[in-house]
């Protein structure tokens, strides 16, 4: 809308050459007080503008940069295709399933860095590292009223937290906090050669990343031998859930044909030594797999309680602190931080909030002589201004969330997956079973 209306406007003024609208549109802060304080220029009403004679080329111009805009409008407020890249979600959401992304289920957000290259996020095409904005113009978050709130279970659509800085090497695969802490602070930010340039995102920029929506802001999330709790029930959430297995055979290794009619894809390791498979199963592949006469064992790969504190297990998992010993199977409890809702500080808790004070509330924190300090003003207590959420992916031990980079703030929140219109198997030919036409058009539960 506000495009159309700067456009007109300076139609208004005889401004009908694309060179001028283009002015108008991208520098309209710049461009329409020069018109209405220019005395060069005339302002006249739209009803006495004599007839402007479009050029068929013109025509063509005017009508890719109607259908571009349309386009865009549509992407930024009503939904967006989404492409599931990695198998995090299976067996919900597959790898090669295109998906619309709802933006007015939880409200559209308004666009933070408006000036950016249309239907891309972050990179320009055909470039690896080249911005495809401008943070000429940033505007402060804010979401138009949706439908609904996010609920539990939902599978949603967010900006990655810790993106906002990222190695271009990496990009999204290792973030930069978890290279840092691996490699060091020196390192990472030096060495160009192995880390690339070190860049700066702004949220809505950030990577686009699909969880499960396990905890909304105020529930207490634990995760207890591999089984997730909300609020101190086991969280029955209806998409289909993915554990890795131990699976031991009689020195017989299983046909690849077997897995194919499971519906395993993740490729399975095998070790001929103790004639073992370490694959991901759902619960019911598992009771399946188990009857083949070859098969003498399935048992989960759990990772105990403070399995691997001594190996600093910690510098991997949120909050990444020696208080908290806790594994991917055995995690928590954790209270996901709400709005409103005050929050006790003290040195022992602070690295579960220091994220969400500094970098997601903007706020300058302090820690002297064992006192919390925000702002430069000593702090027993902290009030959050945004709900927060606790994300998860469905094949839980191969799934980069919530347990490894913490909350996510309502400011990232994208919108919600609604249905998968297409799905295509990248392993098997066109006629033989690329389309995998049991998942089309339908809705993401």
């Amino acid at each position: 809308m506000l495009f159309l209306f700067v456009v007109e406007t300076a139609k208004c003024y005889k401004k009908n050459d694309l060179g001028h609208l283009a002015l108008a549109a991208i520098v309209s802060f710049i461009y329409l007080p020069y018109l209405g304080f220019s005395k060069k220029e005339t302002y006249t009403h739209p009803d006495q503008l004599p007839p402007f004679k479009k050029s068929t080329a013109r025509e063509w111009v005017d009508a890719i940069i109607f259908a571009v805009v349309a386009a865009s409008i549509i992407r930024m407020f009503v939904f967006e295709a989404y492409t599931i890249p990695t198998s995090s979600m299976e067996k919900s959401l597959l790898v090669g399933d295109f998906l619309f992304v709802s933006k007015v289920a939880y409200g559209p957000r308004a666009p933070e860095t408006p000036l950016s290259f249309p239907f891309v996020h972050h990179t320009l095409p055909l470039t690896k590292n080249t911005k495809s904005f401008v943070e000429w113009i940033k505007f402060p978050y804010y979401r138009y009223p949706g439908f609904t709130k996010i609920k539990n279970n939902d599978v949603v659509v967010f900006n990655y937290p810790e993106g906002d800085t990222v190695s271009t090497t990496f990009q999204s695969n290792a973030s930069y906090y978890s290279l840092i802490r691996q490699f060091g602070y020196q390192r990472v930010n030096k060495d160009k050669r192995n880390f690339g340039e070190i860049i700066y995102r702004p949220v809505d920029k950030r990577e686009n990343y699909i969880k499960r929506c396990i905890g909304i802001a105020g529930d207490v999330v634990e995760v207890k031998e591999g089984i997730v709790y909300v609020n101190g029930k086991k969280n029955n959430d209806p998409g289909i859930k993915q554990l890795s297995y131990r699976l031991k055979t009689n020195g017989q290794k299983i046909n690849n044909r077997v897995f194919d009619q499971l519906g395993i894809t993740e490729k399975p390791s095998y070790n001929s030594l103790t004639n073992e498979y370490i694959l991901t199963l759902t619960e019911k592949s598992a009771k399946e797999i188990i009857k083949l006469p070859n098969v003498t064992e399935v048992t989960p790969y759990l990772t105990p309680a403070n399995a691997y504190f001594e190996q600093e297990a910690y510098k991997y998992l949120f909050p990444y602190d020696t208080n908290y010993q806790w594994t991917v199977d055995n995690y928590g409890p954790i209270t996901i931080p709400k709005s409103g809702q005050v929050i006790e500080l003290t040195p022992e808790n602070l690295p579960l909030y220091e994220r969400l004070i500094t970098v997601f509330e903007g706020n300058i924190l302090e820690e002297k002589n064992g006192k919390i300090y925000i702002n430069h003003t000593e702090a027993t207590t902290y009030t959050p201004k945004m709900d927060y959420f606790w994300m998860m992916g469905d094949n839980r031990h191969n799934s980069a969330d919530s347990r490894f980079w913490g909350y996510v703030p309502e400011d990232h929140v994208v919108g919600k997956a609604s249905f998968v219109w297409l799905s295509l198997d990248k392993s098997k030919s066109l006629f033989n079973g690329k389309i995998r036409w049991n998942k089309l058009l339908r809705r993401i539960k």
